[in-house]
């Protein structure tokens, strides 16, 4: 996967945002103004930073050399992803699939009816 593919697939989904409001190298998605991911334009091979339950995210850490800690980010829940390394693209999309159904979950039920991501 390249970034160019990370960001079509990104705003694929439901009420997802981007933006760089950190600086202009750091391409920042959203839902609900909730981050789910982070991606650097500079750094390679290139990576996102992706939101992740703590357990599974020490499991995908031990398992794939191409997950680590969040980079800047809390360690407990956030994972940064090689996204040009070994791991499949279908694989990735799972990752961020669960980041963002993560922020998603987070929301308030009243945000998450308005958005229809519940019915009443």
């Amino acid at each position: 996967m390249n970034v160019e593919q990370l960001r079509e697939y990104c705003l694929s989904k439901k009420y997802v945002t981007e933006s760089f409001p950190f600086d202009e190298q750091t391409l920042v998605f959203k839902v609900a103004e909730k981050m789910f991911a982070l991606c650097s334009l500079e750094k390679r091979p290139a990576s996102v930073n992706l939101k992740c339950n703590p357990e599974r995210a020490i499991e995908l850490r031990e398992e794939n050399e191409d997950i680590i800690a969040g980079y800047h980010m809390s360690k407990k829940h956030w994972n940064t992803v090689c996204i040009e390394g070994q791991l499949s693209t279908v694989f990735i999309e799972e990752l961020i699939d669960h980041s963002y159904n993560l922020v998603v979950s987070g929301l308030t039920k009243k945000m998450q009816r308005e958005l229809g991501f519940i019915k009443n």
